[in-house]
């Protein structure tokens, strides 16, 4: 085990090395920089334009002067070193904003994992169970539903129904007091409360596709012949069920964990926006919209790292729940 952690880590550095590469080029495709986007604003608002001497000192104090080389190894020694560079739109540095916004991404993102598998998994066997019954119909068409309804839309239709029956506002991780309040256990418990409902409109899609998923996986280990002679051997259905079908159909489930959290943050940055949450989804796409290539970069590497400490997070349990795998080979 210990050997090829080491290894997944060479791969890992490897992997990250070459989406810093691909990430800085990706963005720095579209014409133009983030220069010619702020001229471009200032024309469409009807401010005053800046002449040649001052768009030109505008591109050396942010470095765009340089060559695309010379940019990607200057933002890339700076993240190595914890800097990361400046954001050109927000006028801070990309470290404060991660600081203040990636807690919240990683809190709702874990959250939301949580809701899904916990609500999923039980579901996915108690219709894989009962095939073919009232519920497996019935959650199979609540499956298609999650699978089919947008995020935002769902998102403005919750925000809608807590505002006019209830006259709760859905929007935002904090009430307006405690927004800027510090941190105290009412302020904890704000959070909680105004934390599910996001929770439910990220989680809904993955936990359709999770029901989906172990319905299916489970039901195909139900009719192969080790459960069939362990019934015939007396096997109480219960011991069967979980001891054998369901940590085989878990399998599938346990190896995209790793997936989840970068996919629920890039995923839900409409939705992020829709529901004004602090978190990085919003500051990526407009880092994107304006070529603020450092934020972007640096937002776009933290997910990258998170999916491949996620993914071997992911192989690690999957070779717990099933001992048949070793790793070592």
């Amino acid at each position: 085990m210990r050997s090829y952690i080491v290894r997944r880590l060479v791969y890992m550095l490897i992997t990250l090395w070459m989406l810093s590469v691909v990430s800085f080029v990706l963005i720095q495709l579209p014409p133009g920089d983030y220069v010619t986007n702020l001229v471009s604003s200032m024309k469409a608002f009807g401010a005053d334009t800046l002449d040649e001497s001052q768009i030109t000192a505008l591109r050396k104090y942010y470095g765009l002067d340089k060559s695309l080389a010379e940019q990607y190894l200057r933002w890339m020694t700076r993240f190595v070193q914890g800097e990361m560079g400046r954001s050109f739109s927000y006028e801070k540095p990309t470290i404060q904003l991660l600081q203040e916004r990636l807690p919240y991404t990683v809190l709702l993102s874990l959250s939301t994992i949580v809701f899904i598998y916990l609500v999923a998994v039980p579901i996915g066997v108690y219709v894989a169970t009962h095939q073919y019954g009232f519920s497996d119909y019935l959650f199979t068409a609540l499956g298609f539903i999650g699978l089919s309804t947008p995020n935002f839309m769902l998102a403005l239709i919750l925000m809608y129904i807590f505002f006019k029956y209830f006259g709760i506002s859905a929007g935002g991780l904090f009430s307006r007091e405690y927004a800027v309040a510090p941190w105290s256990l009412a302020k904890v418990w704000d959070l909680i409360q105004h934390l599910w409902v996001p929770v439910i409109v990220l989680g809904t899609a993955g936990t359709a596709g999770i029901i989906r998923v172990m319905r299916g996986v489970l039901l195909d280990e139900l009719g192969k012949q080790y459960v069939i002679t362990a019934r015939a051997k007396g096997v109480s259905e219960r011991n069967l069920l979980f001891k054998y079908p369901v940590r085989v159909a878990i399998n599938p489930i346990v190896s995209t964990i790793g997936w989840n959290l970068p996919e629920i943050v890039s995923g839900g940055t409409i939705t992020a926006i829709v529901l004004s949450l602090p978190t990085l989804g919003p500051i990526l796409f407009n880092a994107l919209r304006v070529q603020d290539f450092y934020l972007a970069a640096s937002i776009l590497m933290v997910l990258g790292i998170l999916t491949v400490f996620g993914t071997l997070l992911s192989d690690i349990l999957l070779v717990i729940v099933d001992p048949r795998i070793r790793m070592e080979r």
